[in-house]
């Protein structure tokens, strides 16, 4: 038998409702790629350092 919430609707498939005061934000991952490319293009994009900017991208947008 399906499992139902408390209104009796069926909720086997169906994706939990974000509440109404939550916070969007923005893809993560596009923001420290944003974040490294500034960081690579300040140094003249000078290889070898991808890695150190990636990680010190991470680092600034988690504080």
């Amino acid at each position: 038998m399906a499992a139902t919430d408390k209104r009796g609707k069926n909720n086997v498939n169906s994706v939990p409702e974000a509440p109404s005061d939550a916070i969007c934000l923005p893809d993560g991952g596009a923001r420290i790629a944003e974040l490294a490319y500034y960081k690579a293009e300040s140094r003249g994009f000078e290889p070898g350092h991808e890695l150190d900017d990636w990680l010190e991208a991470e680092w600034e947008f988690l504080l």
